[in-house]
């Protein structure tokens, strides 16, 4: 069921939504060579500690996965689409990393990501990372009321083919709200002019994940939840929380 929020609810998840965005900053701040990935998620909890605030990861258990998520948020390095636990491993020089969290702050959620180089990066990979955040921004343009869903997939998608990227095989994006994942799904994938119309009050979090081979499929691997090319090709994934207005769609997320 889709649920369309109120202004005043607007409010209350741009709340999380600044939480979100300061976590990112700090997060991304702190990721140097040689820094464990574990360092990052306790920037991420004392951010979360300071601003009283909860993390929708942490202990979450979707029906698929093996166990509750372990950490507070997810931290995918190189090949690793989405879902990666940030352990004792260690960032090096010219890593491609993925920083994906969410805020839960008076009742309500905000979820986010950002991709970047440790370091100075590699041309492709800057142009990966760079393309995979145009995608992002395109696909906010078109969230605006009397568009259609796929208008907003479309973006995605065609701003990653165009660039000979994949798509992570079904991926996407979600409804957001008093709860990190509601209704609608929000694929990366899609047709101009195809499905639900969009209107004012509908919160999405918006996510293109494309992979730098030009491929689609991949794998989970053992951990039971990180999810990674199946080639072994870097990918990259940006998020943001959204909410449609008659003015345009307003970042939640933004700092």
């Amino acid at each position: 069921m889709v649920t369309y929020r109120s202004p005043r609810e607007w409010e209350r998840m741009r709340d999380a939504g600044r939480v979100v965005a300061r976590i990112l900053r700090d997060v991304s701040k702190t990721a140097e060579a040689g820094v464990p990935l574990r360092e990052l998620d306790a920037v991420a909890a004392r951010v979360l500690r300071e601003e009283r605030a909860t993390s929708p990861f942490l202990h979450y258990k979707p029906s698929w996965a093996p166990y509750p998520y372990p950490a507070n948020i997810c931290v995918s390095i190189n090949e690793v689409v989405v879902h990666g636990i940030p352990d004792g491993r260690v960032l090096r020089e010219g890593d491609l990393v993925t920083v994906d969290c969410g805020a839960r702050l008076n009742g309500y959620c905000g979820d986010a990501a950002v991709s970047f180089m440790v370091g100075t990066g590699d041309e492709a990979g800057v142009r990966l990372v760079e393309t995979t955040r145009v995608a992002l921004e395109r696909a906010i343009d078109r969230a605006v009321p009397g568009n259609r869903l796929g208008d907003v997939s479309a973006a995605v998608e065609e701003t990653a083919r165009n660039a000979g990227y994949g798509i992570a095989d079904g991926s996407g994006g979600h409804g957001i709200g008093t709860e990190m994942h509601e209704d609608p799904p929000v694929p990366n994938t899609g047709r101009r002019g195809r499905g639900m119309r969009l209107r004012e009050g509908l919160a999405i979090a918006i996510e293109p994940l494309v992979t730098e081979s030009g491929r689609d499929a991949t794998v989970t691997l053992d951990d039971g939840w990180s999810v990674a090319t199946r080639d072994g090709s870097r990918a990259a994934h940006f998020e943001h929380s959204i909410v449609i207005t008659g003015d345009g769609p307003v970042v939640l997320t933004a700092p």
